[in-house]
C-alpha cells in the first residue's frame, strides 16, 4: 500500500470517529466587544475578489418589530444595509456593502430563528428567515411533516437559502427549488415619510410581486417570516450505483425523470459516475437509514492540516500523478464507506425517513475538538467553487466536451476527484424572476485554491475552459450563492422577466438602500463586474485576454481553449504537452 493511501485511509478513519467539533464562528466581527466598526467575510473567510467587507455597525433584531424599527430608522437617514446570515454560505459579496462606505449597516438574522407555527392539519410551516435548514427539518419531522426537496447541506438558513435559489435535485413535482414551495412570505421595505419609512409587505401564493422576493439576492429588504408547504412524512430507498461515463450525455437527459431523488457524483478523469437511485417507497419499509455524509463531519485539524499541505506539496511540484493516485484513494474510500450514509450494516438499498436522509451537517454541532472541513480558521480546505445550471436539452453536448478535453489530457481533472467530483443535480422550471428558466441539470465543481492570489493552479486552463464553456458556448445559469465573477458576466440578460424583477426593486426600494455596486454590477445595472489587472484570471476575476493577466512569469499565458476556441485561458506552456495533431485527431474522432 503506497504512503498516500495510509495517510488518507488515516485521516478518513479519524474523520469518522471524532464526536466532538467547533461550531463556525460568526462571520460578522466589531471592535470592541460593540457592534460598531465590523467586518464580515464568508464561511470560507474569503470573498472572490478577496477584499475585507466592512460595515459601520451590525445589528441583530430577535422579532419582526425590530426589523421595521431599523429599516425605517436607516431608511430616515438613507443608510445603506446590507443582510447577513448565521453562517453566511454564499461566496459572492451579497453581503457586502460599497467600498469606502462610511455608514452601512449589517442587519444579521441570526436571533430570527423562531419556528412561528406548525400547520399539521393543513401541512404548513411558517419560520422566520433565521431559522437554519437544520432547525426547519428537525421540527417539522417531530409534527410529521417534511419539506419534500432541500439543498444537502445543515447550514443554511430559511432567507438565506430562499434569497439564492438554493435546491436540492428532482423534476418531479414542483421541483427541488426550495422557493417554489413558499405559501407566504412577509418582507419589510423600506418606505416613505408617509407610511413611517418601513413598510411590511404580506405576499401570498400567486402574487406577481411573490416572483421577485422568491429569489431575490436580498436587494428587496429583510424577509422576516416565510410559510411552507410541506408534506406527510415518507421513505426513501436510495442506491448508489457506479457506472462507467460512456452513456453519461444520454442518461442527464432522462435519468431524472426515472427516479424522484436522481442524482450523479461524476470523477471525469476516472470515467466513473455514481448515480443515486433515490425513490419513495412504503412507509412501512423496513429501515432506518441515516444520511451523515463524511464531507460534513467534524474533522480534526491537525488532519486538515496534514491533507491541505499534501495538496499544496502537489501543485507546487506540478504532480498530477500524485493528485491522481490520492484521488482514486479518496473515491474509493468513499465508496466503500457508503459516503458516510448508514443503514444498520444492511447495505443497499438504505430505506430512511426523509427527515433523516435529506440533508446532513454534523460539523455545526457545538463542542470543542474539530471543525467543519473549510473552516478558515485553521489550515484546511480552500477552494474555488463554479456552480451552474444548463438545460436539459444542451446538457448532452456539455457533458461530451468535458469528457474531449480529459481525452486530451487524462490527468487535468484528478483535482476534482479529491473534492468529490462534480455532483449534478436536478432542477425544474420556476416562476421565481431570477430562478431557473428551463428544466435543468445542475453542476456543482469544487476545486483547489492557493492562499496566494497570484499563484497559478495545476491544469488551471482545463478548468477555466470549463467554466467558459458552461457560461458562454451553453448559456448556462450561475447559482447566486456561489461562483467566480467570470460566472456571472453577461448572465442576467439570461432571464426572460428580469425587467419585472427590476420594477418591483424599483417600487420596493427606490433609493437602493439594500443594493451595493456589486449587486448593480450583476444585475446589469452597473459596469465592472469583470476586474481587470495583473493576475485576475488565475481568481476567476477576469477572462484573461492578455498574458499579464494570467502568470507570465511562472509559465502562464493566456491562449485559446483547448476544444473551444472562443475561451481564453492561462495555460503552462511547460505542460503543453499534447502533440498538436493528436489534439486534433481526438477533438473530431468523438
Amino acid at each position: 500500500m503506497s504512503d498516500t493511501k495510509i495517510i488518507k485511509l488515516s485521516l478518513i478513519f479519524f474523520m469518522i470517529y471524532l464526536v466532538n467539533s467547533s461550531p463556525p464562528e460568526d462571520p460578522i466581527k466589531c471592535s470592541y466587544d460593540t457592534n460598531f466598526n465590523c467586518t464580515i467575510t464568508n464561511t470560507y473567510g474569503a470573498f472572490p475578489d478577496r477584499t475585507i467587507c466592512k460595515a459601520a455597525q451590525a445589528v441583530f433584531p430577535t422579532t419582526e418589530e425590530e426589523v421595521i424599527s431599523i429599516v425605517a430608522n436607516a431608511t430616515r437617514e438613507k443608510r445603506k444595509m446590507k443582510i447577513a446570515t448565521r453562517f453566511s454560505s454564499s461566496i459572492p459579496k451579497l453581503v457586502c456593502l460599497d467600498n469606502g462606505d462610511q455608514n452601512g449597516l449589517l442587519i444579521s438574522t441570526k436571533f430570527l430563528n423562531k419556528i412561528i407555527r406548525i400547520d399539521q392539519e393543513n401541512m404548513m410551516i411558517t419560520v422566520e428567515s433565521g431559522v437554519t435548514l437544520r432547525q426547519l427539518i428537525s421540527e417539522a419531522g417531530k409534527a410529521g411533516l417534511v419539506l419534500p426537496y432541500t439543498p444537502y447541506w445543515w447550514g443554511l438558513t430559511i432567507g438565506g437559502l430562499i434569497g439564492t435559489g438554493a435546491h436540492g435535485s428532482s423534476l418531479w413535482g414542483l421541483g427541488s427549488s426550495v422557493h417554489d414551495y413558499i405559501v407566504q412570505l412577509r418582507i419589510v421595505t423600506p418606505a416613505d415619510a408617509a407610511n413611517n419609512y418601513a413598510k411590511v409587505r404580506i405576499l401570498e401564493n400567486g402574487s406577481p410581486d411573490l416572483n421577485s422576493v422568491r429569489v431575490s439576492l436580498g436587494v428587496l429588504g429583510v424577509v422576516s417570516q416565510v410559510t411552507l408547504k410541506l408534506e406527510r412524512v415518507f421513505k426513501r430507498s436510495i442506491t448508489f450505483s457506479e457506472r462507467d461515463d460512456s452513456n453519461l450525455g444520454e442518461d442527464a437527459a432522462t435519468f431524472g425523470r426515472q427516479h424522484e431523488f436522481a442524482d450523479f457524483t461524476w470523477y471525469p478523469s476516472q470515467h466513473k459516475v455514481i448515480y443515486r437511485i433515490d425513490d419513495r417507497v412504503s412507509i412501512d419499509t423496513p429501515g432506518n437509514a441515516l444520511n451523515d455524509f463524511l464531507g460534513f463531519r467534524p474533522t480534526d485539524q491537525y488532519l486538515l492540516a496534514s491533507v491541505r499541505t499534501l495538496e499544496e506539496i502537489l501543485e507546487s511540484t506540478n504532480n498530477a500523478d500524485g493528485k491522481c493516485l490520492d484521488a482514486t484513494t479518496t473515491t474509493d474510500i468513499l465508496k466503500s464507506l457508503s459516503y458516510g450514509w448508514t443503514n444498520n450494516g444492511t447495505g443497499y438499498p438504505m430505506v430512511g425517513f426523509h427527515d433523516r436522509v435529506q440533508a446532513s451537517g454534523t460539523c455545526l454541532d457545538s463542542h470543542e475538538g474539530a471543525t467543519c472541513p473549510w473552516d478558515h480558521r485553521v489550515k484546511g480546505l480552500f477552494f474555488h467553487q463554479t456552480t451552474f445550471t444548463i438545460s436539459l436539452s444542451k446538457v448532452k453536448g456539455f457533458i461530451e466536451d468535458v469528457q474531449r478535453l480529459v481525452a486530451l489530457e487524462p490527468k487535468a481533472l484528478c483535482v476534482l476527484d479529491l473534492y468529490n467530483g462534480i455532483l449534478m443535480r436536478y432542477v425544474t422550471t420556476s416562476n421565481a424572476y431570477l430562478g431557473k428558466q428551463e428544466d435543468s441539470l445542475d453542476f456543482d465543481i469544487t476545486y483547489y485554491r492557493s492562499k496566494d492570489p497570484m499563484s497559478p493552479r495545476l491544469f488551471e486552463d482545463f478548468l477555466e475552459e470549463i467554466e467558459q464553456l458552461a457560461f458562454f458556448k451553453y448559456g448556462a445559469l450561475p447559482h447566486w450563492g456561489k461562483n467566480r465573477n467570470v460566472a456571472f458576466i453577461g448572465a442576467i440578460n439570461k432571464y426572460k422577466n428580469v425587467d419585472k424583477f427590476l420594477q418591483v426593486k424599483q417600487s420596493y426600494d427606490h433609493l437602493g438602500l439594500f443594493s451595493s455596486e456589486w449587486t448593480d454590477q450583476v444585475l446589469g445595472l452597473k459596469d465592472g463586474l469583470s476586474i481587470v489587472k495583473e493576475g485576475c484570471a488565475l481568481e476567476g476575476l477576469c477572462i484573461c485576454s492578455k498574458d499579464i493577466h494570467c502568470a507570465p512569469n511562472k509559465g502562464y499565458f493566456c491562449r485559446p481553449g483547448k476544444i473551444y476556441k472562443d475561451a481564453r485561458v492561462c495555460t503552462n506552456s511547460s505542460l503543453s504537452t499534447i502533440d498538436i495533431q493528436t489534439r486534433k485527431t481526438i477533438s473530431t474522432s468523438m
